[in-house]
């Protein structure tokens, strides 16, 4: 019997998270970082492409796109954003300085949760001598799966903000735009 929850560093954070659990994606994916950067992936047989592309795609299909970050993303991975306008009204963002913890939840089925940040040296994506040492758990167990996503959605729906002291610093990604626009 294999365990419903696995132990992954480094590498196989990548391997396990982004390159197979993330694209396979049917009905949503939740990403929560504290830092998000423009990381960049294997790709539909392409060398690299932005990771922005993979979720660009989840889009297309219908796939559901959220992600809580801590800070406003350079300007790389804003570069890269408005390479795919259908993230704009496609790919729901919340930025809110609190968050620090990291989790990607794949419909439901599949999670991990761990040290990596959504950047190419957290996840594993840089070459072996340029990455980060990380260390986290996936799991399809139903009921750690309910928990991390129980996490995630009382930061997404507002339930942490009544006493939160930070509040006034957390914007949605659409309203960051918007307010580059004014």
């Amino acid at each position: 019997m294999t365990s419903s929850v696995e132990f992954i560093t480094d590498r196989r954070i990548y391997e396990r998270v982004i390159q197979e659990s993330v694209p396979a994606a049917e009905s949503f994916v939740w990403i929560a970082t504290a830092d998000i950067k423009d990381m960049y992936v294997h790709h539909r047989g392409r060398k690299m492409a932005p990771f922005l592309a993979v979720l660009s795609e989840l889009v297309d299909r219908g796939v559901s796109v959220r992600m809580i970050h801590a800070k406003e993303p350079g300007p790389a991975f804003r570069g890269d954003y408005d390479r795919y306008p259908n993230l704009i009204g496609g790919m729901e963002m919340i930025l809110c300085p609190r968050v620090h913890l990291k989790s990607v939840i794949v419909d439901g089925t599949f999670a991990f949760t761990g040290s990596a940040n959504l950047t190419g040296a957290g996840m594993g994506a840089k070459g072996e001598n340029r990455r980060n040492f990380e260390a986290g758990v996936i799991t399809r167990d139903e009921k750690m799966i309910g928990q991390i996503m129980e996490q995630f959605d009382a930061i997404w729906m507002g339930d942490r903000c009544p006493p939160c002291e930070r509040k006034a610093y957390c914007v949605t990604y659409l309203e960051l735009l918007q307010g580059e626009a004014q």
